[in-house]
């Protein structure tokens, strides 16, 4: 019989911690905008794979998403709805720091327990901070990939 949610206990492979508290999961700009390009239910996927979470989104994210949003075509569009889902997540003031590097210094400090995106190359740079990335697995799923 499994542990009931409220006492289920995350092993963090960078050791930080065991967790019986909710995994904060940082969200990046391009795992936002994939409900619209790769029809991505985020929020059911992040709770299919890592149960109750508590979604960040840096502020450097919500700028990049408004910037993609003044624009027209599926990007603008992706982008928009990205923004909106941003909002079911709690902001973190980042400072003027580029979306990506504010996202690899939160996993590199243990600020976050896990990053989702789905950008190859800051999957990299994440795994490299020792921290999980849930990435995309297909084209409408998510996984998470250790360091």
């Amino acid at each position: 019989m499994s542990e009931p949610e409220s006492e289920r206990t995350d092993t963090i492979p960078d050791g930080r911690a065991d967790r019986t508290e909710t995994p904060t999961v940082a969200l990046d700009t391009s795992v936002l905008m994939a409900p619209v390009e790769v029809n991505l239910r985020l929020f059911e996927e992040l709770d299919r794979v890592l149960g109750a979470v508590d979604p960040v989104v840096p502020s450097s994210v919500l700028q990049e998403l408004d910037r993609l949003g003044d624009g027209s075509g599926e990007a603008a569009t992706a982008a928009s709805v990205g923004r909106d889902l941003a909002a079911r997540a709690r902001p973190l003031d980042t400072g003027g720091t580029y979306a990506d590097d504010a996202l690899v210094e939160l996993a590199a400090a243990g600020d976050v327990d896990y990053v989702a995106t789905a950008d190859r190359e800051l999957v990299r740079r994440v795994l490299d901070a020792d921290t999980p990335v849930l990435c995309l697995r297909g084209r409408e799923t998510l996984t998470v990939t250790d360091p």
